[in-house]
């Protein structure tokens, strides 16, 4: 199999896993709310009308936090029916200047030096090749831009990190890769950028709207339901498992600049 033929293949199960799922990432209040919004209004409002690039958008909620502080948002994502729903609400909370585009991660259909900040949220542990949409992001980066990445951060230990990395794909076949800062500071220094500062946050996740935001089957729901209860106890404890099934885990909030 080529690398197109592959990269197609994993695309094919994202949009599959995530496509008839669209609307429930808009009302996820895990995907709406977050410390790290105030973060990134906060940048973005010092900037003289910038354009921004949500990559990887999901349902929106970057778009949404920082439309009114931009001259353009593109909200850029695989899913065309994730971007539908962008689109609609949208338009319904009158936010004109949000453009929609469609395509991967890992070839950007936009000439360099585009874009004032470029935004990642939730996104890159479903992309084949972290370091080649890094460089991409880098390339269509203004000389001086903002890149803000958010993302669900792996332990650096390595029991913690395969109990993670299992219940992950467990939960959702597109699953790549939860990334752990050491590896996330290495890949963006490789790209070219520079990163400014990264901070961890704690992320709570019920479990049963966690398993219904991605439709997880039955079979798959049980198995992750069984290791937590047969995993140690220093594994318990180090993601708060209850006895209901919810978890908590490390979220890294990077900046970097070009």
């Amino acid at each position: 199999m080529s690398d197109a033929e592959r990269h197609n293949d994993h695309s094919a199960v994202v949009e599959r896993q995530f496509g008839a799922q669209a609307a429930a990432y808009l009302s996820s209040s895990v995907h709406a709310q977050g410390a790290e919004f105030v973060q990134l209004r906060e940048r973005v409002g010092r900037l003289d009308a910038p354009r921004v690039l949500d990559l990887g958008c999901g349902a929106g909620h970057v778009s949404f936090q920082v439309a009114d502080l931009a001259a353009e948002v593109v909200a850029y994502d695989l899913s065309p029916r994730m971007l539908g729903v962008v689109a609609e609400a949208g338009g319904e909370r009158g936010f004109g200047n949000i453009r929609t585009v469609q395509g991967v991660a890992e070839s950007l259909p936009f000439a360099d030096h585009s874009f004032d900040v470029v935004c990642s949220r939730f996104s890159a542990h479903h992309w084949r090749d972290v370091g080649l949409a890094l460089r991409e992001a880098r390339r269509v980066l203004k000389p001086g831009g903002l890149a803000a990445f958010i993302d669900v951060a792996a332990s650096e230990q390595p029991l913690f990190d395969s109990f993670l990395q299992t219940i992950e794909m467990l939960r959702d076949t597109s699953h790549v890769r939860d990334y752990a800062p050491s590896e996330w500071a290495r890949m963006v220094g490789e790209a070219g950028l520079v990163m400014t500062s990264s901070s961890r946050q704690r992320l709570r996740l019920d479990f049963d709207t966690w398993i219904a935001r991605m439709r997880t089957p039955d079979v798959m729901r049980d198995a992750i339901r069984h290791l937590q209860s047969q995993v140690g106890q220093e594994v318990r404890d180090a993601f708060e498992i209850s006895d209901d099934g919810a978890f908590s885990t490390d979220m890294l909030v990077l900046w970097a600049t070009k």
